[in-house]
């Protein structure tokens, strides 16, 4: 189990500033990742160096977006104000997750601009709805070198998360200890008034950025 990527969601008149001022933050550029077509949803992509990527979305004006758990949760973090929507963590398989939640995972894909067809299965965001310190879950169904974490654009890895949030709650919920949930990277729990993805730190060329 390791970190996928974070997601970062803004309202549609925040996208192209938001995907700007992120990219000028971490010295390099985003990539126009696509439209998820059952999820109501488009977004751009920065992969990192380390197997990780940043993925700022936001939502289409679509009916899917009012009715796929996915749609919905970027809606109203946007509503808030936009940030980090949360954390997504990579499995090689996801039957025992479906297991654990008790139901199975959704299908999504989104047609890259290149015309490639990006697949992956998806579970947990009824979850994060609920309770946004936890993260939700993906098994890609693509080889390596397709994913959005391919071809870093950047020597810019992800350090750490900041997470206000219960350190036990997530380790029941991941399977993994609780003083380090995740390989390679550094998770500090802090106190804020409301649960979730508090702040991501960077490690970039000239420096940490905190974001």
């Amino acid at each position: 189990m390791r970190l996928d990527h974070v997601s970062y969601a803004v309202a549609r008149d925040s996208f192209v500033s938001t995907v700007q001022w992120i990219g000028s933050a971490l010295g390099a550029g985003f990539v126009d990742g696509g439209v998820h077509p059952r999820f109501g949803t488009r977004n751009f992509i920065l992969p990192l160096s380390g197997g990780t990527y940043v993925e700022v979305v936001t939502t289409l004006d679509h009916p899917a977006a009012d009715r796929a758990p996915f749609g919905q949760a970027v809606a109203r973090r946007a509503a808030e104000g936009g940030g980090w929507l949360g954390w997504v963590v990579s499995v090689d398989d996801i039957a025992p997750v479906e297991a654990r939640l008790g139901r199975t995972s959704a299908e999504g894909h989104r047609v890259r601009p290149d015309g490639f067809d990006l697949r992956w299965k998806q579970i947990g965001l009824l979850e994060l709805m609920e309770d946004p310190q936890l993260p939700y879950f993906l098994q890609w169904l693509v080889p390596t070198e397709e994913r959005p974490s391919a071809g870093p654009r950047t020597s810019t890895t992800i350090h750490g998360l900041s997470i206000a949030g219960d350190a036990a709650s997530i380790a029941e919920f991941l399977g993994e200890p609780a003083d380090h949930p995740l390989d390679q990277i550094d998770v500090t729990w802090v106190e804020d008034e409301e649960p979730g993805l508090v702040s991501v730190e960077f490690a970039t060329a000239h420096g940490p950025v905190t974001i």
